[in-house]
């Protein structure tokens, strides 16, 4: 991770140390999230939902051959329904939805190769920083953390110098929520969400 963001500090500072040769296009990205969320016990049964993501976002060339970044603010929503089993003599079954909403905030550090003249294909990776929009699911006992980290690992396609379409895996680093009242759950049942993503951006 500390070489990662090493590389992301050297590209940017060879970027503002040669404005000239560097391109910015704005865009709009969007997609859909088929997540992976994963919890630390088994008294749960969940079944994982496809949700999406949207939003502006910008991509920076660098001076250096094939190097960019890009940095977005998406709205994105992810949801799993599950199904808690609480009780001691008399068990019983909670069932909910739960949706993760939040501000998204990735920041992609991408190398491209040309496949010909009108396309390219990049592989990327960078941060993701989330800042929560949910409500508290108050049927399970449900509480979202208010921020989280993840990575995002991925490869795409570009176009045309506009279109380009990109799959990644998005790694959620920490639990994102958790379920703490829950009379058989006495540690607390915590919740990381994971995520595929297949998305599509049009660069202006």
């Amino acid at each position: 991770m500390k070489r990662l963001f090493s590389v992301v500090l050297v590209a940017l500072a060879f970027w503002l140390a040669n404005p000239a040769n560097a391109q910015v296009k704005f865009g709009v990205r969007g997609g859909l999230n088929v997540s992976e969320m994963s919890f630390n016990s088994s008294v749960l049964d969940k079944s994982n939902n496809a949700g999406f993501y949207l939003g502006p976002t910008i991509k920076i060339g660098l001076p250096l051959t094939g190097l960019s970044v890009d940095a977005s603010a998406l709205y994105d929503q992810r949801s799993a329904d599950v199904s808690v089993y609480e009780g001691n003599e008399q068990i019983t079954t909670e069932k909910e939805t739960i949706k993760q909403k939040q501000l998204a905030l990735p920041v992609n550090l991408r190398y491209s190769m040309g496949i010909g003249d009108a396309a390219s294909v990049f592989f990327f990776a960078g941060p993701q920083f989330g800042f929560n929009l949910s409500d508290d699911i108050k049927n399970i006992n449900w509480e979202w953390k208010n921020t989280n980290f993840s990575i995002n690992l991925g490869v795409g396609i570009m176009a045309l110098s506009h279109l380009e379409a990109s799959i990644d895996y998005n790694i959620g680093c920490g639990h994102t929520g958790e379920v703490t009242t829950s009379s058989v759950i006495k540690d607390g049942l915590k919740g990381k969400s994971s995520a595929w993503q297949i998305g599509v951006a049009y660069y202006f």
